[in-house]
């Protein structure tokens, strides 16, 4: 062996050695927590200049299609201005108060939240029609990361969180996201030991005592994204139990057996999860892996956070919402289903189709459920104040009517913008085909964004909505059918 070829493998060893010490990323413990302070629905929000409207957008996972189908709305939102409460147009986008974002759809949410209109101007070319799955691929086989791939502290998560730094996040955190006057942003993980919900926001992060100030954007989208088997679960240290977290005012009539009002089950469940995440002694640490396993759609927050409200009312307490009129939900679904010729054969399916399709299977059956129980609130919340509104209440007997005068006083909507409401039959067969993963055709990004604000126009419920606030579309985005 020749001196320059031994001093390439001295060298080569020495990188492998040096890379096996890498470590993750510790998120930083607090010792008291303050209600005032962080990236927290408190706080952020308390700059809104609309209180009386809360706008929601929750995007779904899906890859890359998920992402370019969420900045579809983002588009069309922002090319539509309705007339304002006090003169002159604004634009719809700028009503957006938060927005939750899971997998595929947290780099959308995330990504406008820390640029704002910025993320018009080269998001397309940065991330939608990047191969990032290619140069994900590319880095997991490149000698100079096996060292780090096959240390114990640092996962194929890990890799890929550092190339969403380079290409969309540049070092941002959420102290830098803290700091930005847009919509609240909440990307959302699964905890893979109790399939619990973790949603990178401080109030989430309040449960296990730690400061999300420091956690990189790049991160919270790795986790959220952290396919499993694909990509190793995302570790953060559990503090819970060492800074004086006590439990939110809604919570009472979850810990009080005997309060009349009895919570929904997601608030019962919340509530127990709550108390899991504070057992840091036990449970010292906590793996996060893609949020779709939890919630493909982002809406259990939503959904908890109305059940909430509902309970907090029921408690005569008051919240920020006591000033809303009108909340309004856009669930934007980027679920696919591709079509199979499984029915046409004898021959079951190969057993790697089969738990592709076992794996989401559940996750599509969920989102639907979740839809529709935003749907059920919808009309249970119109019903309710029908009756309160026609005096019917003193009078009806109604064990069922009893909780009808603790109904929040506000018009609710539920926007579903998925790809079976596309009006046309070819254009929805194109969508159902484009894959879950992190690289699509150029065309295919093209689509899904046009496809996002046809549909969205064509919600009878967005129409409703717009009449409603007597709203006058003044410029819609191209292609869309918009109210006159």
């Amino acid at each position: 062996m020749s001196t320059s070829t031994l001093r390439v493998l001295l060298l080569a060893l020495a990188g492998l050695a040096l890379a096996g010490c890498a470590s993750r990323p510790i998120n930083a413990p607090i010792d008291r927590i303050d209600p005032a302070g962080g990236y927290r629905y408190q706080v952020h929000l308390a700059r809104d200049a609309n209180p009386e409207t809360m706008v929601i957008l929750a995007f779904s996972g899906g890859g890359t299609r998920a992402a370019a189908f969420s900045y579809g709305v983002l588009e069309a939102l922002r090319d539509t201005q309705i007339a304002g409460a006090k003169g002159g147009s604004v634009r719809l986008l700028d009503q957006v108060d938060v927005v939750t974002g899971v997998s595929g759809g947290s780099f959308t949410a995330l990504a406008y939240g820390l640029y704002g209109d910025r993320l018009f101007a080269d998001y397309e070319q940065r991330f939608l029609k990047r191969n990032i799955q290619g140069e994900l691929i590319a880095r997991f086989f490149a000698p100079r990361n096996w060292g780090a791939l096959w240390s114990s502290g640092w996962g194929r998560s890990e890799m890929a969180a550092e190339l969403y730094d380079e290409v969309l996040f540049q070092g941002a955190t959420f102290g830098d996201l803290a700091r930005k006057h847009g919509p609240l942003i909440i990307a959302t993980a699964t905890d893979i030991s109790t399939g619990s919900r973790l949603g990178f926001l401080q109030t989430d992060f309040d449960l296990i005592c730690s400061d999300l100030s420091t956690v990189p954007l790049s991160r919270a989208a790795a986790a959220s994204s952290a396919v499993p088997l694909v990509l190793s679960p995302v570790t953060v240290n559990n503090y819970g139990g060492r800074c004086g977290f006590r439990d939110p005012a809604w919570a009472r009539a979850v810990a009080d057996p005997g309060h009349r009002s009895r919570p929904a089950g997601r608030a019962l469940q919340r509530y127990r999860e709550m108390q899991d995440f504070q057992n840091g002694k036990d449970r010292p640490y906590l793996h996060l892996v893609d949020g779709g396993v939890s919630d493909n759609l982002g809406m259990r927050a939503v959904l908890e956070a109305l059940e909430q409200l509902e309970l907090s009312k029921a408690m005569h307490r008051r919240t920020r919402l006591d000033d809303v009129r009108r909340i309004v939900v856009i669930v934007v679904n980027s679920r696919s289903v591709p079509r199979t010729d499984w029915d046409l054969k004898e021959d079951p399916p190969s057993d790697v189709a089969i738990l592709i399709k076992a794996a989401g299977v559940p996750i599509d059956r969920y989102s639907f459920e979740a839809v529709e129980l935003l749907k059920d609130m919808v009309a249970r919340w119109k019903t309710m104040r029908e009756f309160k509104s026609s005096g019917a209440l003193a009078n009806a007997g109604n064990p069922a009517l009893a909780g009808a005068a603790d109904v929040p006083e506000i018009d609710l909507y539920a926007i579903d913008v998925s790809f079976e409401a596309h009006p046309d039959a070819a254009e929805r067969a194109f969508l159902n085909e484009q894959p879950t993963s992190f690289v699509l055709t150029d065309e295919g990004v093209d689509r899904l964004r046009a496809a996002a604000g046809t549909i969205l126009f064509a919600s009878p419920d967005f129409q409703r909505l717009l009449k409603d606030v007597g709203a006058t579309v003044v410029r819609a985005a191209p292609g869309a059918s918009a109210a006159r």
